[in-house]
C-alpha cells in the first residue's frame, strides 16, 4: 500500500481460540517481528515485478514461506499456518500477501502429487525464495468452467507436447516454474485434463501478454507452442489434473479468505483510529451514534468471517476431513463481508477515502479482486449446494 499509518500491526487476541495452538502463536510473534523489522515498509507498488521478487526472498530468507510450501516439502501444509500469514501479510500490505501466496499456490500441487526427484528440484528453492512460482488453470473461455479448457498436451515418446494458452496468470512473466493444466483427453470433460510443471526457459513458452489489474500484481497471458517438455514432468496419473487442481484450491481457498480477513482487519483499524481524532459537530466522529453502528457491524462481520476461515483451516489440519464445503463458505464470506467493512471505512474517510495513495483507496482495489480470484461469489454458492444435496 503506497501510505503507510503508524498502527503497530493486527491485533492478536483470536489466538486464543480454539482453533490455535502454541506453534501459531510462535508464528505470529515471527510475522510481527518481521514487519517490525522494516521489510514490508519501503515495497515498491510502482515496478510490481521487482517488489514481488523482492518480497519473496526476504519472506524465503526469513523462513515464512515454510507456510507456503510445506517447509519445502518436508511436512504437510499447515491450512492454519498458511492463513494466519496471509491474514498478517495482507492488513500490512497486499503484494505481500501475493507474494507468498503464490509461492504457496504454484508448487501446492507439485507437493502433492510430483514424484519425488520434482519435489526435491523445485519446492525447497520455492521454499528459499530462489525460485518465484504460478499456478496456470485458467483460459479466455475457461476461468469457471474448467470443462471447457482448450490448452492441450499430446504425448510423443518420452515427451508432452504443450499448445495453447492460459490467462490471468498470476506471476506470469515473473515465475521460474509453472504448474501448467492441459487437456490430454482420456475422457471428455475434467477426466481428460492433466497436470505437468513448466519452466520459464522451456522452448515454445512465451508470454503472450502482461495484464495490467486495478490491485497491480504480475499477471499474464502465457502461450505454448509446441513446447516439448519430459513425460517425467506429468503430476499424478493422465487425466488426474482436475481432481490436482481442486485438491490444490482446497488447500488454499481458506487462505484467500484470511487475506480478505487482514484486509477487512486494516480497515476497521484505520477507521477507529480516524473516527476518534476526527472533529465533527463539536465532538468527534466516534462520538456519534451513526459511527457506532457501523462500527458494530463491522466487527461483527470481521469475527464472523474468521469463524469461518479459521474453522475450515483447523477441519483440514487437525481432524483431516474433506473441507470443499466449509472453505467455499469461507471465501464467500469472508470476501463479501471485508467488502462491506471497507467499502464503510472508505465512507467514514469521507473524500480522503478515495484520494490515490491512501490506506483504504488501496484496501477498496485489493478486496475487490478477492471477491473473483479463485471461484467467483456465485461459484462458490454453488459448489456449497453441491456439497448440501450430495449429504
Amino acid at each position: 500500500m503506497a501510505v503507510h499509518s503508524k498502527l503497530p500491526g493486527p491485533a492478536r487476541d483470536f489466538l486464543d481460540w480454539p482453533f490455535f495452538n502454541d506453534d501459531h502463536k510462535a508464528l505470529a510473534a515471527k510475522l510481527d517481528a518481521f514487519a517490525a523489522s522494516g521489510a514490508l515498509g519501503d515495497i515498491d507498488h510502482a515496478d510490481t515485478d521487482k517488489a514481488c521478487r523482492a518480497l519473496v526472498r526476504s519472506l524465503g530468507e526469513a523462513g515464512l514461506l515454510d507456510a507456503a510450501t510445506g517447509a519445502g516439502g518436508k511436512q504437510p501444509i499447515d491450512s492454519r499456518a498458511a492463513c494466519l500469514t496471509r491474514e498478517t501479510l495482507a492488513w500490512h500490505d497486499g503484494l505481500a500477501d501475493f507474494a507468498f501466496a503464490m509461492q504457496g499456490l504454484g508448487t501446492g500441487a507439485i507437493g502433492l502429487s510430483g514424484s519425488e526427484e520434482l519435489r526435491a528440484t523445485v519446492l525447497p528453492k520455492a521454499r528459499s525464495g530462489e525460485w518465484i512460482a504460478a499456478f496456470a488453470l485458467s483460459e479466455k473461455d475457461a476461468g469457471s468452467d474448467v470443462a471447457a479448457m482448450a490448452c492441450a498436451a499430446r504425448r510423443e515418446g518420452e515427451h508432452y507436447v504443450l499448445d495453447g494458452e492460459k490467462t490471468w496468470i498470476s506471476n506470469g512473466g515473473i515465475a521460474g516454474v509453472y504448474t501448467v493444466f492441459a487437456r490430454t483427453g482420456e475422457a471428455p470433460g475434467t477426466r481428460g485434463i492433466s497436470a505437468f510443471v513448466v519452466f520459464a526457459d522451456d522452448p515454445g513458452f512465451s508470454i503472450a501478454e502482461r495484464i495490467d489489474v486495478i490491485a497491480p500484481h504480475p499477471l499474464a497471458t502465457i502461450r505454448f507452442d509446441n513446447c516439448r517438455i519430459p513425460a517425467a514432468r506429468l503430476l499424478g496419473a493422465p487425466g488426474e489434473g482436475f481432481k490436482i487442481a481442486m485438491r490444490t484450491l482446497d488447500i488454499f481457498r481458506a487462505s484467500v479468505a484470511a487475506a480478505a480477513l487482514g484486509f477487512a482487519k486494516r480497515a476497521l483499524d484505520e477507521a477507529l483510529a480516524h473516527a476518534k481524532s476526527r472533529k465533527m459537530f463539536g465532538n468527534t466522529l466516534s462520538d456519534l451514534q451513526l459511527t457506532q453502528a457501523a462500527f458494530g457491524e463491522m466487527a461483527a462481520e470481521i469475527d464472523a468471517a474468521a469463524l469461518l476461515t479459521y474453522r475450515a483451516a483447523w477441519r483440514r489440519d487437525v481432524q483431516g476431513l474433506p473441507t470443499t464445503k466449509e472453505a467455499a463458505m469461507a471465501k464467500m464470506v469472508a470476501t463479501e463481508n471485508a467488502q462491506k467493512v471497507i467499502d464503510r471505512a472508505v465512507q467514514m474517510f469521507g473524500g480522503r477515502g478515495v484520494r490515490v495513495g491512501e490506506i483504504t483507496e488501496s484496501l477498496y482495489r485489493e478486496i475487490r479482486a478477492l471477491r473473483i480470484y479463485e471461484g467467483a461469489t456465485e461459484v462458490q454458492k454453488l459448489i456449497i449446494a453441491r456439497e448440501l444435496l450430495k449429504a
